[in-house]
């Protein structure tokens, strides 16, 4: 699969990166390359291969996860508390988008 210089840039776009043209020239021939490889991945005969175990899988024993047990929160004043900048009880942040 070929990724092209375009598509790179509407990526970049999306995620609101500036790229120099050396800098989409490599991520396009970085992108291509990962790309590539998981098409050999994909060639692969995986039949009778069974799933690896997931995060949400039924472990009964062996379980590592913590009982889910309800604790009481923070109060508002106690969460502000630490923050660099608050106000009529939130949190306030610099403003980052400027399209």
């Amino acid at each position: 699969m070929k990724i092209t210089e375009q598509e790179v840039k509407y990526v970049a776009d999306l995620a609101n990166l500036q790229l120099s043209a050396e800098e989409t020239a490599r991520m396009a021939h970085d992108l291509d390359g990962i790309l590539s490889h998981i098409d050999k991945l994909n060639e692969l005969d995986v039949t009778g291969v069974e799933p690896m175990a997931q995060v949400l899988y039924d472990s009964g024993e062996t379980d590592t996860l913590r009982e889910d047990v309800i604790e009481p929160s923070l109060d508002n004043q106690a969460a502000l508390a630490n923050a660099p900048l608050s106000g009529a009880g939130q949190f306030k942040v610099p403003k980052i988008i400027e399209r």
